[in-house]
Order: structure tokens, then C-alpha cells, then sequence
């Protein structure tokens, strides 16, 4: 059984006649007659009987009928489907982001996509770094935009966006409004971090690091799994935390917040958009990959330059 002999099959009952269905398939009737024979051969019923005023369709027949009427329309959706896969039209394309691209760097990409694409709608997800990566390996997402660059052979990166890293506290705090502070004097005070898989908290444990202070030493409260939650804890009293520049620049500005400089720490980390690597793209997401690298490289508004590395 094949698609042509189904589409006979439903030429000749729907008009009842062998002449005028060949004439529907663009057929001649002997080659109608053969594709119905084959089908009722291969299912060792009659489908048609054979009267003098036409055809008519046996009660196998009126099976065959609707079930390959189901299977033909579908095929045509698919058709359909396929084709507006590749022109880019009523799709949408599934991408991940951790929580600061996915807050502060996609919706300023968004407006050009949308721009060059107006017939795809973007299903963005968001959790920690490690989450997307795992969501894109598991194929549930195409795309991912990251908080820090992992060692994975199934995956490329390439890098997006950069942001700073801000000491905040609370404006009644006793760092609010000094200049500077030492190393050494972060080990007084209680944090509030993010959850581990966050790419802000390697980055913040990484600096730390290098710059002689064990991470493991600050004295942490609580770790949240958001930027918000940090700033309404930090607003609470319940502790400081090393949080992204781009999500407090507005109450720093406000004065809700107050950055402190640490002597000789500068906490930098670039934003990576990873893909599947030898897996190819879907035209969505192919576009999408390039343009926002394109974006970022010649003309990204409000974003910092990429980090040293």
C-alpha cells in the first residue's frame, strides 16, 4: 500500500465511477483499475462493488475510506508544515536562557528578530546556566544563552554579551557611600548567593579565588534562585551579595542598592549562546544564532565590551 493508491482509491468512491475517477488522478482507467486491484489483493477483501449505474463502497471500503481520508489530509498538513518550516512562518523556536541574558540581553535582541522574522514566535525558558545546558543536550530547546562557558564536547559556544559583577549592599549598611574596602573584610559580613549551577556564582567564586579569598569562608545565609530574590533579601537586612551590574543598575541609581568597590577584585563574565554541536539548525534557529551574534559584535546597544579571558 502506498500514498498514490490511496489517493486513487479516494478518487474513484468519491466520484463513483473509474472513468471519472482516473480522469481526477490524471490517470488512464487501467492504471486506476491496477492500484485498486493491488489494494484489495493486498487486504483480501473487496473494497468496491461493481454495478452497472457506478461503484459503490463495501463496508470495507467505507473503513478504507475514512481512515485513508485521516491519513492524506495529514499528509498534506505536513506539507504544509514543512513548507512553512522553511520560510519561517507560524513557527516557534524553542531557546534557553540563564537568568540575566534571559532578563536583560534577549529582550534587546527581540525587536530586530522580530523585525526580520515576524512569523516566529520565541519560546524562551529560563533557569541556571547548567539547567539550559542540560534542557539543550536533551534536545528540549535549540539554543541556549549562558552565564559561563563549560568543557563539553557535544557542545559549541560562542560569546554574545559581558557583564560586571557589583559588591551591593543595603543603604544603611556600614560599607553605603566608602570608597573601597579590602579583601580580607568580606569575610565579616553574611551573603546571599545564588543557587550552584548559576553562572554568576562561578564567576563570583572564581574571582574570589584568584584574588586570595576562600569562598568557602564567606558566611552565606541563604541561596536563592533569582536576582530578585537576592535584592528583596538584601532589602530585608538579611545579608549583602555579589550580583549582576546589568539587574541593579536601576536601584543603585535609586539609591535602593549601594555598590562597594573591593580592593584588586573586578569581576567580569561573558554571556556564550550554545548549540549542539555537528547538529544542524532549524532555519529559526540558524537565523537567530547568527543575527545575534552579528548584533552583538557591530552594533549590541548597552552592553559592556567582552571580558579579558
Amino acid at each position: 500500500m502506498n500514498l498514490k493508491q490511496l489517493e486513487v482509491f479516494l478518487a474513484v468512491a468519491e466520484t463513483g465511477s473509474f472513468t471519472r475517477g482516473a480522469e481526477k488522478s490524471f490517470l488512464t482507467q487501467s492504471t486506476v483499475s491496477q492500484h485498486i486491484s493491488s489494494l484489495e489483493n493486498e487486504f483480501g477483501i473487496p473494497l468496491l462493488d461493481r454495478t452497472g449505474k457506478g461503484v459503490m463502497l463495501t463496508e470495507a471500503g467505507s473503513i478504507l475510506f475514512y481512515h485513508a481520508s485521516k491519513i492524506l489530509a495529514g499528509t498534506h498538513e505536513l506539507a504544509n508544515a514543512m513548507q512553512r518550516f522553511k520560510g519561517m512562518e507560524k513557527v516557534v523556536l524553542r531557546i534557553g536562557a540563564s537568568n540575566i541574558p534571559g532578563t536583560y540581553l534577549i529582550p534587546l535582541f527581540l525587536p530586530l528578530f522580530q523585525e526580520l522574522h515576524p512569523g516566529v514566535t520565541v519560546d524562551l525558558t529560563q533557569g541556571d546556566s547548567q539547567q539550559m545546558l542540560d534542557k539543550l543536550k536533551r534536545e528540549e530547546i535549540e539554543l541556549a544563552i549562558v552565564g559561563s562557558l563549560t568543557e563539553d564536547n557535544a557542545l559549541d559556544f560562542h560569546r554574545v554579551g559581558s557583564d560586571n559583577i557589583i559588591l551591593v549592599v543595603p543603604p544603611d549598611h556600614r560599607w553605603s557611600g566608602k570608597g573601597e574596602i579590602s579583601p580580607e573584610e568580606l569575610l565579616e559580613e553574611s551573603y546571599l548567593c545564588r543557587e550552584k549551577g548559576s553562572g554568576t556564582a562561578a564567576a563570583v567564586h572564581s574571582a574570589l579565588a584568584n584574588a586570595g579569598i576562600n569562598p568557602k569562608k564567606l558566611q552565606i545565609k541563604a541561596y536563592l534562585g533569582s536576582n530578585e530574590a537576592i535584592k528583596q533579601a538584601i532589602s530585608h537586612g538579611i545579608g549583602i551579595s555579589f550580583l549582576s551590574e546589568l539587574s541593579v543598575g536601576r536601584e543603585c541609581r535609586q539609591g535602593e542598592l549601594y555598590p562597594v568597590a573591593v580592593r584588586n577584585l573586578t569581576i567580569c563574565r561573558n554571556f556564550y549562546l550554545a548549540s549542539r554541536r555537528q547538529r544542524e539548525l532549524s532555519p529559526a534557529g540558524s537565523s537567530f544564532h547568527r543575527n545575534i551574534i552579528e548584533w552583538y559584535r557591530e552594533s549590541a546597544p548597552g552592553l559592556n565590551p567582552p571580558c579579558q579571558q
